[in-house]
């Protein structure tokens, strides 16, 4: 039997198979989890249709994270299919591309507020909800990345965001702890995927990460999946409120040592 054998959960976010959720999907299902997940709009239905009914899916809703009445909408589906959910994974973030393109010190407050609602916030709209069905035992996991503590290059409105959502994840697993409700982060490297797209100059990114990590290159999806899939299993019964790297021990080394 797989660790998540018997338990439902969600995976928020998917846009295509080169996703970080995507990784974590392939983990959860064969753990043997019974998944389910939420699109945005007709174009991303069409993608992820076709992955969610490759891992046979038994829930596939509409989500505008930004959208309350969406919102409701939505977990009242979850509620009315499963009754009882055992695991989130919040895998959702965006900015405006200007945002990312021009110096941080240049953002609008257009820009900010709207990095911070989807990026940050929709985490806690996502928890306000899942908590309700959701008995002792449950866990939440949200991905951030390593610019929440570090200034890095290009990344600039997403940082804050990412660094407003590693602040809420401990803010939310000290709330949901008394029910026995566990919330972590996991920050993996730098991936290839269409979220990616959008930050300038990723391909050098990724081969300083590389240079720059104990194990001498950059971390894969499959790996990502795995650590998520952990930190929603009962394996990690004993583990809230922590934001768990899986960037080949980049984030504790001194950096690129290509750098001058």
């Amino acid at each position: 039997m797989g660790v998540l054998e018997g338990k439902k959960g969600l995976i928020l976010g998917i846009a295509n198979n080169k996703s970080i959720a995507w990784g974590v999907t392939k983990s959860c299902h064969r753990e043997g989890a019974e998944l389910g997940f939420n699109y945005l709009g007709d174009a991303l239905e069409k993608r992820v249709r076709p992955l969610a009914e490759s891992v046979n899916a038994t829930l596939v809703e509409p989500l505008d994270v930004s959208d309350d009445a969406q919102l409701d909408a939505f977990f009242a589906a979850v509620e009315a299919k499963w009754g009882q959910l055992d695991f989130m994974v919040h895998s959702i973030a965006y900015a405006d591309k200007n945002a990312l393109k021009q110096p941080f010190s240049q953002t609008s407050r257009q820009a900010f507020q709207q990095a911070l609602d989807i990026s940050a916030y929709s985490f806690v709209a996502c928890a306000q909800r899942a908590a309700r069905i959701m008995s002792p035992g449950g866990a939440m996991l949200t991905m951030t990345y390593l610019g929440a503590v570090r200034s890095v290059p290009n990344y600039n409105v997403m940082g804050v965001a990412k660094a407003a959502l590693e602040a809420s994840t401990r803010y939310l697993a000290y709330d949901l702890g008394e029910h026995g409700i566990r919330v972590n982060a996991l920050s993996a490297g730098p991936i290839r995927t269409l979220a990616a797209s959008g930050i300038g100059d990723f391909r050098t990114l990724m081969t300083k990460a590389a240079r720059g990590s104990f194990l001498k290159r950059n971390v894969t999806q499959d790996e990502v999946g795995n650590a998520a899939c952990y930190l929603v299993s009962d394996w990690a019964s004993g583990v809230t409120g922590e934001v768990h790297y899986v960037d080949t021990g980049f984030n504790v080394g001194v950096g690129d040592p290509g750098e001058s």
